[in-house]
């Protein structure tokens, strides 16, 4: 949702940047296209980081002797981090 909400924003500030030729004496519209721009440009590169570290994988191996029997139990798991559903 972030990299779309980061993308809708850098749209809308390019619109009030460069195509609305309104003159409003109280706001600069120029000057609110760039900040949007700028935010959408930040929260896009956030959304992919995010989205980059929720698809890390970890794995772990444990290796140990039963005390009871004597024999060598190797015991594995796999952990993933994000969404079950994609």
């Amino acid at each position: 949702m972030s990299i779309g909400s980061g993308i809708a924003l850098f749209v809308i500030g390019a619109i009030l940047a460069f195509a609305v030729n309104v003159e409003v004496e109280w706001v600069d519209l120029d000057l609110i296209g760039y900040i949007l721009m700028g935010a959408g440009a930040v929260i896009f590169v956030l959304g992919l980081v995010l989205l980059a570290r929720r698809r890390q994988t970890e794995t772990v191996s444990r290796t140990a002797v039963d005390p009871a029997s004597g024999q060598r139990v190797t015991r594995n798991s796999s952990t993933t981090s994000g969404d079950p559903t994609l």
